[in-house]
């Protein structure tokens, strides 16, 4: 969803319109003024006032609204907020907000005690991907998840939802050679690339756009997936959004800044402007003949 609003904000007819994001748990009075349950979130301001929201990921549904509310003067009436969670929801909803779950005192960056320190550095040395929530900013989690966990301390790790427990239980995993089977690990640079090569190859012709052939993401998807239905080619995509290590990773598998990217047989072509640069040389069907 950065992504998006990163392409509405470069939109020549949005530019009288400001984007802010937050982070949520680090503005907790901000985040219960305007009743946000779930991130993402969006708000939209008119006058100084909210006039309209967007629950969740929906690029779609984001992009129409904020291009609405630009473009008219009058607003409608903020819609109602989504009613407050009752605790026990709300934990369960927290402890499966990502595959790997870490419930400690201060954040990765600043633990606040010397065993949410000590687990943080197992999960780094040990390559761990974790999210994290910061119980000293939310006495009702604090207090409510070691009654639903029926664990008393902290740290507390979830791996999808089910406790796995504390750092003694970590370390037990360490020792016993388990962490990686337990918790999910981030991917070796090898098995990475391994992986980007099979994406690459998955179609003789294969394109890294945001979005679809069917509903493209952004402006730069959108001119080349019509130049490449006007060449009659067969062609696969893979939506960048739907998997944020290919998107990261793919930038530097290819050493290539930017989306769209176009694969031919397994080789990168270029992106937007190479492929224009084709077209106006007639040399792009010979590029994708396969």
């Amino acid at each position: 969803m950065n992504e998006v609003l990163e392409e509405l904000a470069r939109d020549p007819q949005l530019a009288h319109v400001r984007f802010v994001t937050v982070e949520a748990e680090d503005l907790p009075d901000l985040s219960v003024k305007h009743a946000v349950a779930a991130v993402p979130t969006f708000v939209l301001f008119s006058g100084g006032r909210a006039v309209d929201r967007v629950d969740g990921a929906k690029a779609a549904e984001l992009s129409k609204k904020v291009q609405t509310h630009a473009q008219q003067g009058d607003v409608p009436p903020l819609p109602p907020a989504a009613p407050k969670e009752d605790l026990n929801t709300r934990l369960k909803r927290l402890v499966s907000q990502a595959p790997c779950m870490l419930f400690m005192k201060g954040t990765p960056a600043e633990p606040k005690c010397g065993f949410s320190k000590q687990i943080i550095e197992i999960f780094n040395t040990h390559g761990v991907k974790f999210s994290s929530f910061n119980i000293l900013e939310d006495d009702e989690v604090r207090q409510g998840l070691k009654k639903f966990s029926d664990w008393p301390t902290y740290p507390q790790v979830y791996v999808n939802g089910e406790l796995v427990g504390g750092l003694d239980i970590i370390k037990e995993l360490v020792s016993g050679g388990e962490l990686a089977s337990t918790l999910p690990c981030k991917k070796t640079r090898e098995e990475i690339d391994a992986r980007l090569r099979e994406l690459t190859t998955a179609n003789p012709i294969q394109v890294f756009m945001k979005g679809d052939r069917d509903q493209p993401r952004c402006g730069f998807s959108r001119q080349l997936i019509e130049i490449m239905n006007s060449t009659g080619v067969q062609y696969g995509t893979f939506d960048i959004f739907s998997d944020e290590e290919v998107r990261q990773e793919l930038k530097r598998f290819a050493d290539f800044p930017t989306y769209p990217q176009v694969w031919v047989k397994g080789e990168l072509v270029g992106g937007l402007d190479i492929i224009k640069e084709l077209l106006e040389g007639g040399e792009l069907d010979e590029t994708l003949k396969v």
